[in-house]
């Protein structure tokens, strides 16, 4: 079976029916959650210190939940507009840009202490037109040049994503670099073709090229640990991909104001009531 990208553009490929089947899979999620711890771990962000991040290719919120649930404010961009419209309906509290990161970012210059990208950098390896400007050297180009300056001095970009041959590695890796980027290619389980992930830790500043490529993960041990982390963090969600047991009152009060800054009616007013549990009825 054929990946997506190779099956259609992912505005058409994550229609509204792919959209909530892909977000409702409890294996889909599974993964996404995975990928997106272990982007944290090579993004290596100070524990002690607020972040913003961008999560490039966002879809619909899944990686993003748990960007928050780990502290983190967060923004997100996508071309398919199924997926964004999932993620309101599933009420996550990023912002969401409608973007073909093809064509590069309009970010202010640093906006952003990291990026994220879970299985998104791979379609920008097929042309959609015969037109120079989506080649995919031009649009690797262009997202790579406008990436590089949206984000702040120090800081790193993470991307886990689906080469097909080394030749595309080579590609992806050349053309970051000569948009000034250091860092390289970061491989997991490589001995294993079901376990193994390809990841790209790329650097602004903060030494460039000489700093240190993170080691990828071998050995069946160190899989069977994350899995259990993982999973236990998703002992929170349930089928839907929605949080647990998140609702005192400082969340309530986070989401009317999130209801708000989007223009949605009827947001109950906030009082002393707001988010007290109810008493028992005998």
């Amino acid at each position: 079976m054929s990946r997506p990208e190779h099956q259609a553009p992912p505005e058409i490929y994550y229609g509204d029916a792919e959209a909530k089947k892909y977000t409702q899979n409890t294996r889909n999620q599974q993964i996404q959650a995975d990928m997106t711890y272990r982007a944290l771990e090579l993004l290596n962000l100070p524990s002690d210190e607020p972040a913003f991040l961008l999560d490039i290719g966002c879809g619909s919120g899944l990686s993003g939940e748990i960007l928050e649930e780990e502290g983190y404010i967060w923004a997100g961009v996508d071309i398919a507009p199924s997926m964004l419209e999932v993620a309101l309906e599933r009420n996550i509290d990023g912002d969401l840009f409608l973007q073909d990161i093809g064509q590069g970012f309009g970010f202010r210059p640093g906006s952003f202490d990291g990026a994220i990208s879970i299985s998104v950098l791979q379609w920008l390896l097929n042309a959609e037109t015969s037109h120079p400007t989506s080649s995919p050297p031009h649009r690797l180009n262009r997202f790579f040049t406008t990436l590089h300056s949206a984000l702040r001095n120090p800081s790193r970009a993470v991307f886990q994503f689906y080469p097909t041959s080394d030749d595309q590695i080579q590609l992806i890796t050349s053309i970051a670099q000569k948009a000034g980027f250091g860092g390289g290619v970061v491989v997991d389980y490589p001995n294993s073709k079901k376990a193994r992930k390809v990841f790209l830790c790329l650097f602004v500043g903060g030494g460039g090229t000489q700093q240190q490529i993170p080691k990828g993960v071998e050995g069946e041990d160190d899989e069977q640990v994350r899995f259990e982390r993982r999973r236990e963090k998703e002992r929170k969600r349930d089928v839907s991909g929605k949080r647990k047991n998140m609702k005192d009152k400082d969340w309530i009060l986070k989401k009317k104001e999130l209801y708000r800054q989007r223009g949605k009616e009827g947001v109950p007013r906030d009082s002393k009531f707001t988010g007290r549990k109810r008493k028992p009825i005998f």
